[in-house]
Parts: C-alpha cells; sequence; structure tokens
C-alpha cells in the first residue's frame, strides 16, 4: 500500500471503518512532499488518513467496455509501430546492398516496393525484370527504377530482408485480429443515432483512409455510437477520432467543462509560481495519448485551407511552432468536449471568415487604443 518515487497513478486498497476494503486509483502528486514518510507502514497509514479526511482524488478510469477498446486499440498501435520498424529495417538491407529504390519511389511498404522486394528475396536479381514490376501510377520510368535495383546482393542482407518481410507480414496479420477484433466489441454498444444517419452521413464525406486505419467502416461505426462526426473538425481523421474515444470514453460529465477537460489532457498552461514570483510557464508535463493525439492533428492544419487552419498558421507566425501546436491542440480538444456532451454538429465557416474575423479584431483594438490618445483612426476600405 505504499508510493514510490514516481509521480505515476498508483492502486491502494483502504479499509475505513466498518466499510469493506476496496480499491481507488489516485494520483502519487497529490501526496507528494508530506511530511512523516519514513517507511512503507508509514506511507501506508499516512494514505489511510489522508483518504478518510476526503483529501485524495480518485484519477480517472473509464467504463469497462471502453477499457476493452483501449486495449484493442493500444495492441494494434503497438503492431502498427512494430510494422513501421520492419519497414525501415528493408530500407537500411537495401541501402546497405547499394539498392536505392527509396529515390525513385516514396513509400518501399507500397505496391511497388513490395512487389520487389518480394521478387529480390524469392531470388530476382536482374534489374529489368524487377523493374517491370513497378505500377504504372508511380513518376519514375521503368529505365530509371531498373538503374536503382543495380546492387550488390550480398547473402547476409538478402537474408535480413527476408526475415523483415516475413516479420512485417506477421505484423499484419495481428493487425488484421486486431480489427476483428475491435469490428467485433464496436457491435455490442449501443446505437445513439439510427443506422440510416449514418450511412447518409459517411456517403456525403467521402474520404481517403489512412494507410494504417482499419478496413472496416470504423468511422460509420464511431458515428453510430457517439452521435457525431468527429472526423468534420479540421485535422481530426478517423484515427484519431478513435483513440479520443478509447482514452477517454463517450461520458463527458467526468469533466464539469471543456476547460476541466483541456487541464485533464495537459493542454492548458500551468504557472509555476512560489509567492507572488512565476517560476516557470508552460503546461503540466503529462503523458496522455489523447493529448497526444489531438498535437498530431494539430500539426496538419499548416496548409489547410479551413477556420481552423488560419487560426493555426497565425499562432504559428506569433508563438511558433511547439507554442502554436499546443495552443491548436487545446483549442480542438474544446471542440471534442461540446461535440460530444452536448451532440453539436462542427460547422466549418472557412478561413476567409476568420482573416475578415481577425481584421475587424485589429481594427476595434487600435481603435481603442487610438482613442486613449486622443487620435481617431479612420478604416481605408478597398
Amino acid at each position: 500500500m505504499g508510493t514510490s518515487n514516481n509521480a505515476g497513478p498508483r492502486w491502494f486498497g483502504t479499509q475505513i471503518r466498518d466499510r469493506p476494503s476496496h480499491g481507488e486509483l489516485v494520483n502519487a502528486r497529490h501526496t507528494k512532499n508530506l511530511p512523516g514518510r519514513k517507511s512503507d507502514v508509514q506511507e501506508s497509514q499516512w494514505l489511510l488518513k489522508l483518504h478518510t479526511y476526503g483529501l485524495l482524488n480518485n484519477s480517472f478510469q473509464p467504463p469497462s467496455e471502453i477499457r476493452v477498446l483501449r486495449t484493442y486499440w493500444r495492441q494494434r498501435g503497438d503492431h502498427v509501430r512494430g510494422a513501421a520498424t520492419c519497414v525501415q529495417r528493408m530500407q537500411k538491407a537495401l541501402t546497405q546492398m547499394n539498392v536505392q529504390l527509396a529515390n525513385v519511389i516514396s513509400d518501399v511498404s507500397g505496391l511497388t516496393g513490395q512487389a520487389i522486394i518480394r521478387a529480390m528475396v524469392a531470388g530476382e536479381r536482374d534489374p529489368r525484370k524487377l523493374a517491370e514490376l513497378s505500377d504504372p501510377r508511380i513518376h519514375a520510368s521503368r529505365e530509371e527504377v531498373a538503374k536503382s535495383l543495380e546492387g550488390n546482393w550480398r547473402p547476409e542482407l538478402l537474408f535480413v530482408l527476408q526475415q523483415e518481410v516475413e516479420m512485417y507480414d506477421t505484423y499484419q496479420q495481428r493487425i488484421a485480429e486486431c480489427d476483428r477484433q475491435l469490428q467485433t466489441h464496436l457491435a455490442t454498444f449501443v446505437s445513439v443515432v439510427p443506422t440510416q444517419l449514418t450511412e447518409e452521413a459517411s456517403q456525403r464525406k467521402k474520404t481517403k483512409p489512412a494507410k494504417n486505419a482499419p478496413r472496416f467502416e470504423l468511422n460509420h461505426e464511431l458515428q453510430r455510437i457517439i452521435g457525431v462526426d468527429l472526423t468534420r473538425i479540421d485535422g481530426i481523421d478517423v484515427m484519431v477520432a478513435q483513440t479520443l474515444i478509447s482514452e477517454v470514453g463517450l461520458d463527458m460529465s467526468q469533466w464539469k467543462t471543456e476547460a476541466h477537460f483541456s487541464s485533464w489532457l495537459g493542454l492548458c498552461p500551468d504557472n509555476r509560481t512560489s509567492g507572488d514570483k512565476v517560476l516557470a510557464r508552460g503546461t503540466r508535463r503529462v503523458v496522455n495519448r489523447a493529448a497526444t493525439a489531438l498535437r498530431m492533428a494539430a500539426v496538419t492544419l499548416l496548409r489547410s485551407r479551413t477556420y481552423l487552419g488560419a487560426q493555426y498558421r497565425r499562432l504559428r507566425t506569433k508563438l511558433g511552432a511547439p507554442k502554436a501546436i499546443t495552443a491548436m491542440a487545446h483549442r480542438l480538444a474544446r471542440l471534442v468536449y461540446r461535440m460530444l456532451k452536448y451532440g453539436q454538429q462542427y460547422v466549418d465557416k472557412g478561413a476567409e471568415y476568420y482573416e475578415h474575423r481577425y481584421r475587424r479584431q485589429q481594427i476595434e483594438f487600435l481603435r481603442k487604443k487610438a482613442a486613449k490618445l486622443g487620435l481617431q483612426i479612420t478604416v481605408a476600405h478597398t
């Protein structure tokens, strides 16, 4: 029942008065810097006293069905990262053999790259025959592909390449198994909106799925159990939406306001102060997969011609990339909270609307500033 120096969450059991024993998950930071902690026994007694007085808050735990979904999704993510590592090792083996396939093909894990690599493993060494396996859609010509395949076929590197291909296939099989488990488990969730409405919504918005996205209609299932389409928010694709649902669940009543939700994600400013002096500025150092997914979604807004894209570009110019990413992740978290709690649909007003709105705000600010100085500003209409 003792704690450790790590500030992560810890389970501990308590038996208070005549109540039965039960376990709760609390944050060890809440017991940090407390006096009298000399041994595990004294720590246990101190934790019991704090819990008895109601000074320890129970940490967030999603419902059991969400925890099952989270386990499947995290396991799938581990397999995806493992497959990506195999692709990197394939590329390394090709480079060591002086096979510069990456110079003419952007992704060796694609259709053309895998066809050529598997032919190499099968024993083909003729660059022209290997180049004939290229898909017609690639930009490089067959001659350029054949020239990039002139290497030294070292047997030990071919052995490494063969093993990485087999390992890559194994990861793909495991990913497919996780997809089947995800689809089966999502089917047990209660439908919030009629199936017909989700089908119509999916037909209205057809986007190319991500390369590592599940091969079933994940967005359709999420709309069915949520009631809203999170992918309408620019930057949030079906992978980010699934990560958010598997980490935070569907019930937003766990957080009183969107500000509490953003703070729990570690996306709010958390200035460390001593007295009236600010010692450090920035957000809390938390490890939260949902916050990481929102930050990744914010990065994709750089070239987006939407309201959120225009806002991100302005913040990036003003604050720099790291702070702008955190600020936009905070913005996305608030939008997700509103959609999940109130069932609101997100409607993008466009980049032009944001630019006009920002211009009006700047003009109003300058007018107030000029009025204090006894001046008057006249806007020139162009």
